[in-house]
């Protein structure tokens, strides 16, 4: 029984290391807050890689997301694949567990909404879509993304604090800078379900500080953001996630449901949804 492990993983991870933060400052489609430089820095690595970011939401990407979680001594992989316009804030994706119960969910972004099949939820149906408005949508496990919505963390990665210079690598053929620094617990916290606020600033106060989340940007020659990645370990729980971009610049084709199969829902849960 491969699901319940996967959830208990991922469930123990949001627990430990999973906080709260003021639903009054989401930010959640603000692009320019985001991508701006704050006060504390205003050049250096925290620019050039929010340079980055900025450039990207401006424009087109295919992507593919990597995300294991560990617990109780066994690694478990998602992969979410798909292409997204970030100027337009359309896209659609691809949510694969293998050996999951539930092992495959589509979902589609456009028009402020998310269109969602395959999550398992009763009320939706097989040959139906759930559709939830995007700003509606959060997120129940730690670094996931609400609805696995690609650019919720494009706007984590953005907000790194104490960034430093990490060398050169090559990503997917291509030579980038490797710029690695934090999250604070305001940025990893960003659109949590009130229920994992609770537990994570019951976690950061045991502990008196934020939580050990590191984030890294891979940026090419041109300035471009190649690949981005999340990670946190911590009390033998961990998870990272990695998201690698290709195709920059390419159209994104987006096919919406019709509204005759389509049915609105509150709530999406289960770990194919974050």
């Amino acid at each position: 029984m491969r699901r319940p492990l996967v959830l208990t993983a991922a469930t123990v991870a949001a627990a430990l290391l999973c906080a709260g933060c003021s639903t009054a400052d989401d930010g959640s489609r603000d692009k320019s807050a985001a991508a701006s430089p704050s006060s504390t820095s205003s050049s250096g690595p925290r620019s050039a890689v929010r340079a980055a970011v900025a450039a990207l939401r401006e424009d087109s990407a295919g992507f593919r997301q990597e995300i294991d979680l560990e617990g109780e001594g066994q690694v478990y992989g998602l992969t979410i694949t798909g292409g997204f316009d970030f100027a337009e804030d359309r896209g659609h994706l691809a949510v694969d567990l293998p050996g999951g119960a539930i092992d495959h969910s589509d979902q589609v972004f456009a028009d402020g909404k998310i269109y969602i099949s395959g999550s398992g939820a009763q009320e939706i149906g097989e040959d139906a879509w759930g559709v939830v408005p995007r700003d509606k949508a959060q997120a129940h496990y730690l670094l996931r993304a609400p609805l696995n919505d690609p650019e919720h963390v494009l706007q984590q990665i953005a907000a790194m604090r104490e960034i430093s210079r990490h060398g050169e690598e090559n990503v997917q053929g291509v030579r980038t800078v490797r710029y690695r620094g934090i999250l604070d617990h305001r940025t990893v916290t960003l659109r949590m379900a009130p229920d994992v606020r609770t537990k994570t600033e019951q976690v950061r106060d045991a502990l008196g500080s934020d939580l050990p989340v590191f984030a890294d940007a891979w940026v090419d020659g041109r300035g471009r953001l190649v690949q981005a990645r999340m990670s946190v370990n911590l009390s033998g729980a961990q998870v990272t996630l990695t998201m690698a971009l290709s195709d920059i610049g390419e159209p994104v084709r987006v096919t919406v449901p019709r509204a005759a199969d389509t049915i609105p829902v509150t709530k999406v849960g289960g770990i194919l949804s974050g």
